[in-house]
């Protein structure tokens, strides 16, 4: 089977994962009975990144067959992923997922998301983690995205360091054109575009930090 990633990216991506400092688990999620075009490319692809560090691995489950290891991690899409920590044998959910193939731009994304959860640092401001830190309500963010959008990948990652600062936050790359009828829901038109807490708040584009926090906390008062 021809390899997805060339000689040169993966020479690129050891570099980069060399000095991972605590183990990733990478939650592979596909199904038998629903059309998923892109399972299988996926989880190849998934492969041929945990081969480059001993500081990965991958685990496989079927959707359906596997029904409540996929409610515990919140995974409702194939092919789904969740990049989770791993601290003496024990999964920890980060909160960080993609549901879609996270191809083209979106392979970036899938790399930032593996080292954040690995360095466990989300990067974000002090004022931001202040606010995080006093979050008790469940949030979920929705960013869809297209695989050939440049600006989509800074907007997945910033939902995806908001996950790891909070255990109640859901951050979740949905790619567009593969989950057609959800972005027709929410009335996607342009990528990225954040859904917040199942359409009670929104925002579209690749906005600073500060501009998705105040998003969040108007859909909060909606609740």
């Amino acid at each position: 089977m021809e390899k997805l990633i060339n000689k040169e990216i993966s020479d690129q991506l050891k570099t980069i994962f060399k000095d991972l400092p605590e183990p990733v688990q990478i939650l592979f999620f596909n199904s038998k009975t629903q059309n998923c075009d892109y399972c299988e490319q996926t989880y190849q692809l998934l492969s041929e990144i945990v081969e480059l560090s001993d500081q990965m691995a991958l685990e496989s489950y079927d959707i359906e067959a596997d029904a409540e290891v996929a409610k515990r991690y919140k995974v409702e899409r194939v092919p789904g992923i969740v990049i989770a920590s791993r601290k003496d044998n024990i999964v920890l959910d980060s909160g960080v997922k993609f549901s879609g193939i996270p191809a083209g731009h979106e392979f970036s994304s899938l790399i930032s998301a593996i080292t954040l959860v690995s360095n466990g640092n989300s990067g974000l401001s002090e004022e931001t983690r202040q606010w995080l830190s006093t979050l008790d309500q469940p949030v979920h963010l929705q960013v869809f995205v297209t695989t050939t959008c440049p600006y989509c990948p800074n907007a997945v990652t910033l939902a995806h360091r908001m996950a790891l600062e909070n255990k109640n936050i859901q951050a979740e790359m949905v790619e567009a054109s593969e989950f057609y009828d959800l972005s027709n829901e929410y009335g996607v038109s342009g990528v990225p575009h954040t859904v917040i807490n199942y359409g009670k708040g929104e925002v579209v584009g690749a906005v600073p930090e500060g501009m998705l926090i105040e998003e969040m906390k108007r859909a909060l008062s909606m609740n």
